[in-house]
């Protein structure tokens, strides 16, 4: 029996997270509220802060303009002077994006934005994007990499290509981030009286894992035994009452 537990603690050890983004709509926070602010969603708190004139949390009803698509609360810029907006996270990330939307008044082109990502002062890369050509034009600015970072700034890059009646200013709203999924960390394997095998971990907040078996550790084919239970935050735990002889491995996905 003790074997059969040290057995599952191998097993274990493969276990398997995948990376759930989080949405940042700024819905939460305080209106008319200068930044810099930090704001917590999902266990991962951002910070934003901001260069030159800066920028401040308003809403529909408060600013004077409101790009399609914008709803509830959003960054808007305090002057009309252009403004770096610098976001700092509480974990490492593998993407970043936020929908922005620059001052243009009926352009033929639209400014380029560029997103730069850092973990702490190093450089990790940079991204640019344009959106299409209207009035107050919303598009996607996002950043991507398989090397971790954990802060970005969103720099207004380059005016219109054509001109017209434009401003290097920019509203900003639903920052999407992807964090670095934390570990799956196992506690102590137990025998239950009755005979069933319980295990428990912890992970990330309001994960979905799935506990599968196999009797052979390098096999391909695994059963699926069910969904584990989020006890308390992040802390799940799992009981397999068909634990029986030969042993088992398991694995969590």
């Amino acid at each position: 029996m003790k074997t059969g537990i040290l057995i599952a603690f191998a097993g274990m050890v493969a276990a398997q997270v995948q990376a759930q983004s989080i949405l940042f709509d700024f819905n939460n926070a305080p209106v008319y509220t200068p930044l810099p602010i930090s704001l917590t969603v999902g266990g991962v708190t951002a910070h934003f802060s901001a260069t030159g004139g800066g920028y401040s949390i308003q809403s529909v009803t408060t600013a004077t303009v409101v790009p399609v698509g914008f709803t509830g609360n959003f960054i808007f810029p305090s002057t009309i002077y252009a403004s770096d907006l610098l976001v700092s996270f509480s974990t490492n990330l593998t993407q970043f994006s936020i929908q922005y939307a620059p001052e243009e008044l009926a352009c033929d082109s639209s400014a380029t934005m560029r997103v730069t990502a850092y973990l702490g002062n190093t450089f990790v890369g940079t991204a640019t994007t344009n959106a299409v050509a209207g009035t107050w034009p919303v598009q996607t600015l996002g950043f991507e990499s398989g090397q971790q970072f954990n802060n970005v700034v969103v720099h207004y890059d380059a005016a219109p290509v054509t001109g017209g009646d434009y401003g290097p200013i920019f509203i900003a709203d639903n920052m999407s981030i992807t964090p670095i999924p934390p570990p799956i960390v196992l506690d102590q394997p137990v025998r239950l009286p009755n005979g069933a095998f319980q295990l428990t971990f912890t992970a990330g907040l309001g994960g979905t894992f799935i506990v599968l078996a196999s009797t052979n550790l390098t096999s391909s084919s695994w059963t699926p035994l069910g969904t584990a239970t989020e006890t308390s935050p992040g802390q799940y735990q799992f009981t397999d009452t068909g634990a029986i002889n030969p042993s088992k491995f398991y694995r969590v996905r």
